[in-house]
């Protein structure tokens, strides 16, 4: 078989060593955000407004690079478990507002064990996590623009 050929085999395909392994550390995560009450979309979502509370659905929808119609059910239950609110902004009626509540200020201090817990889980080091993540963000930078990966 000429290396053409070979290209052709599931083994070397790109695709599917990203789905395989997305699945698997997703995977990986659940029990370990179950303990936060937590799937992984939600934490997701924590994670954003752990960074920057109050936010409105459009940026959480950027930052996240999920639709709205995607985020607002993960929005509604994690306001049913008492970790946000979403209100019509003050500013702009337009947008709704989404903040965290009391408790959810407070699991970030759970979480905070997360990363270590799950470098551990995976057999990486702080370093090799960065880089691993600095090329999965080129991938995905290169494949919305079209542009090459350096």
């Amino acid at each position: 078989m000429d290396s053409h050929e070979e290209d052709l085999l599931l083994e070397r395909q790109l695709c599917f060593a990203l789905s395989v392994a997305s699945r698997s550390v997703v995977g990986a995560y659940k029990p370990v955000l179950a303990e936060l009450g937590l799937t992984h979309p939600q934490y997701l979502v924590m994670l954003a407004l752990w960074e920057s509370s109050p936010r409105t659905v459009k940026d959480l929808s950027s930052s996240l690079m999920l639709e709205p119609a995607t985020l607002s059910p993960l929005l509604k239950r994690l306001e049913a478990a008492g970790l946000l609110t979403r209100a019509r902004s003050a500013t702009d009626e337009r947008a709704l507002a989404v903040e965290l509540t009391d408790d959810g200020v407070a699991l970030r201090r759970r979480a905070l064990a997360v990363p270590g817990t799950m470098m551990a889980r995976l057999g990486l080091d702080r370093e090799q996590a960065q880089a691993l993540h600095g090329t999965m963000m080129a991938l995905i930078s290169s494949s919305s623009t079209g542009a090459t990966v350096g």
